[in-house]
């Protein structure tokens, strides 16, 4: 028996990994967050399976369930929004499952951030513009951010931002972030990416907010923040630079 921590992508049932598709197939047990991950990714489960949405449940009765399944032998598929490794609450779970000698592995899956900048048809590294993409969120209700990893210490970098769970805390966002980035730094916001009400808005660090209270998004959505999200007039990168040598692509010398 073994408990299958698995990423369902960002929303769309198209981007769920093969491997993950055939794992939730043979589990005779599925628990997904029914508020996070769509219906159709589930429904690849056997139709005698149990499947249920574990968003109204707390941790303790997603472990209870689990132990339910090990001791009856029963695999379980345990569908994660995105990528796992990110936000997930998976590292409570399987301490939870070390604790109990429960085995676990972990499917990947596409990550929110990924797919957003797949939306925006952009690329969130540019040269000479931004090599850095920093994974964050901001404190709310949630548990506080851990020191030094304050937002105000990520925007002296100047990196990629891609902020998690703070849609609500835009305007806080914009305050920290302003005197390092300016006011006219480019920021997106995806809500509910790669699901069929997906909505996209574009605009700058002074002006997004307006957009997204005229959107009323007040969650489920990520932000994008930084200048490779609009960048023009920047270098080629080296990779396919005929100047540029490695040891699969040797200098070409003219003949004669």
């Amino acid at each position: 028996m073994t408990v299958h921590f698995i990423g369902a992508g960002p929303g769309d049932p198209d981007l769920l990994t093969i491997r993950g598709r055939d794992l939730i197939a043979r589990c005779p047990v599925c628990l997904y967050a029914g508020s996070l991950v769509p219906a159709a990714v589930v429904a690849h489960a056997p139709d005698d399976a149990s499947v249920v949405d574990t968003a109204p449940l707390t941790l303790d009765d997603i472990i209870a369930l689990i132990a339910d399944a090990h001791a009856a032998g029963h695999d379980v598929a345990r569908v994660h929004s995105g990528d796992p490794s990110i936000y997930g609450a998976i590292a409570e779970q399987i301490r939870r499952l070390r604790d109990l000698g429960i085995p676990y592995d972990i499917t990947p899956g596409v990550p929110a951030f990924a797919a957003a900048a797949a939306a925006l048809g952009t690329e969130l590294t540019v040269p000479e513009v931004a090599q850095t993409i920093i994974l964050t969120r901001t404190a709310m209700k949630s548990s506080p951010m851990p020191q030094g990893e304050e937002l105000e210490n990520l925007a002296r970098t100047k990196a990629t931002l891609a902020i998690h769970l703070s849609i609500r805390n835009l305007r806080e966002v914009r305050r920290v972030l302003e005197p390092h980035y300016g006011a006219d730094c480019p920021v997106a916001v995806a809500y509910r990416v790669g699901w069929p009400d997906q909505q996209i808005l574009r605009g700058t660090l002074s002006g997004i907010s307006a957009q997204v209270r005229a959107a009323k998004i007040t969650r489920t959505a990520l932000i994008l923040i930084g200048p490779a999200l609009d960048a023009h007039g920047f270098r080629d990168s080296a990779l396919y630079d005929g100047a540029h040598a490695h040891i699969l692509r040797p200098v070409r010398r003219s003949a004669g």
